[in-house]
């Protein structure tokens, strides 16, 4: 066997677990990206946006005033049963 066909048999072998190793380096990352989209809808549908946690927090801080005002009413309706 000539030295040309040496080389060329070497070169085949080494090309060929290159190409191996790089298609499952290739898998790996299209598996990481389907991965890293499904992990962003999630947190796209599991959490809030700025807008509805202040909107949610302005509705509850009503509440909180109706709440207190409603406390108010009844305790000046018995502060001033208490004073006739």
């Amino acid at each position: 066997m000539d030295l040309v066909a040496v080389w060329n048999t070497v070169l085949t072998v080494l090309l060929g677990i290159v190409g191996f190793f790089m298609t499952a380096k290739f898998k790996e990352l299209d598996r990481i990206s389907i991965l890293l989209n499904k992990t962003r809808e999630e947190v796209a549908r599991d959490h809030i946006t700025r807008s509805e946690f202040r909107q949610d927090m302005k509705e509850l801080i009503e509440r909180f005033d109706r709440i207190e005002a409603k406390i108010d009413t009844l305790r000046t309706k018995s502060h001033a049963g208490q004073i006739s």
